[in-house]
């Protein structure tokens, strides 16, 4: 059999495969019109279209990245966190008031499960990529604890962790990897809550109040009252991050990790913001940091897309919604199955389509349909060769 030579974005390959990436970031948010200018939790499905978001007096969604809402038919019964499957189908609620709510049809039509007893004062919750598996977070006075779903929230088991109140949780695309973190406590799971480990916390490092992942659970952003601390390792070791100090109190991250986004919600001491703070962004894991064309706001929650180019932030006390876009430049992978080639890229928040070419000259479209897969959140061909040269690309539509 021939070797086989590929073209990836337009750039032949001799002898082996290559993988082209040009990193972009939003810098330039824009102020959309919301229902409410009191939004708190916000999330988003992997392609940024689907957003849902907690109001000061509904639940909100969006099917255009924002740039308008609906108000969700639910009572207002004090909901503190809301979390998303990849495809924003599945929503799920929490409230301080001990109530969860699941929805199956992007906030439609609610329910309120089964198996959760005693209720608690529930604070933080997160989703897998498919919407089974699901983490929540509660408070008691100064401790609390979490419960864990394998089954869409249908019912619910507590978790062997310490009576500490952890505010915020995160889970990997599988959610086989967990992480909660409190005001001066990092716990981390592999095996869905069944057992956690505490990791060294930097030191110095004290109130954490955000925490995000990558879609494998590797890379870990944790975000607190003056500090910024990132894992490359599942969380075994941290690292802080150079960055003003300010209370930080939302974060997000892209699929692969690549992209991280911090919002301010407020000025500790010195820094000489007068109203809330700015956004950070970070392309290499938190060693540099570059504050985004947008004003000192209370900023409350981030969401983004999976591959970070769709950004949408929450604020309060009447400062309004914001997103961010910019092009999103996918890598395009190939790797040897079999006798056949399967391509990848990072679900894109605008559509691409995976074209072919037998002399650089004429491109058509490959007519396969990719598959997302809910592991690591990319899109995938599989594609038999047909002959002994070939190109491909990536373009957008």
């Amino acid at each position: 059999m021939k070797p086989v030579k590929f073209m990836l974005l337009a750039i032949a390959v001799l002898g082996g495969w290559l993988a082209i990436f040009n990193s972009t970031f939003a810098q330039t948010w824009v102020q959309t019109s919301a229902p409410t200018n009191d939004l708190y939790p916000v999330v988003s499905s992997v392609d940024g279209l689907k957003l849902a978001a907690i109001g000061d007096d509904a639940i909100y969604t969006s099917t255009n990245s924002g740039n308008s809402w609906i108000s969700n038919n639910i009572p207002n019964l004090n909901w503190t966190d809301i979390a998303s499957s990849a495809d924003g189908n599945k929503l799920i609620i929490v409230s301080y008031n001990g109530f969860i709510y699941l929805s199956t049809n992007s906030g439609q039509a609610w329910k309120s499960p089964m198996g959760i007893n005693p209720n608690k004062s529930w604070f933080s919750v997160a989703s897998s990529a498919d919407g089974t598996k699901l983490m929540a977070s509660y408070q008691n006075g100064l401790g609390g604890g979490i419960y864990t779903s394998t089954n869409s929230g249908n019912s619910w088991v507590s978790n062997s962790v310490p009576n500490l109140f952890l505010r915020s949780v995160a889970s990997s695309a599988d959610g086989d990897k967990l992480i909660a973190v409190g005001d001066s406590v990092i716990y981390t799971s592999t095996n869905s809550g069944n057992t956690w480990v505490s990791t060294s916390v930097p030191f110095g490092v004290n109130h954490l109040l955000c925490v995000a992942s990558s879609a494998d659970g590797s890379k870990l952003l944790a975000t607190g009252q003056g500090a910024v601390c990132v894992s490359t390792n599942s969380g075994n070791i941290w690292v802080t991050s150079n960055v003003p100090r300010l209370d930080w109190g939302s974060a997000a991250m892209s699929a692969d990790g690549s992209k991280l986004i911090i919002g301010a919600s407020g000025d500790l001491s010195d820094q000489g913001y007068t109203n809330g703070g700015p956004i950070f962004t970070s392309t290499d894991l938190g060693k540099t940091w570059t504050s985004n064309n947008v004003p000192d706001e209370t900023w409350t929650s981030i969401a983004s897309s999976a591959d970070g180019s769709k950004l949408a932030a929450s604020t309060e006390f009447n400062e309004g919604f914001w997103i961010a876009q910019s092009t999103p430049t996918p890598q395009l992978n190939i790797a040897p199955t079999n006798l056949d080639l399967k391509f990848s890229w990072l679900v894109p928040s605008t559509n691409f389509v995976l074209q072919q070419s037998s002399d650089l000259s004429n491109w058509s479209d490959v007519t396969n349909s990719p598959a997302l897969n809910l592991i690591n959140l990319q899109e995938e061909v599989v594609l038999s060769p047909t002959n002994g040269s070939g190109f491909y690309r990536l373009e957008s539509r």
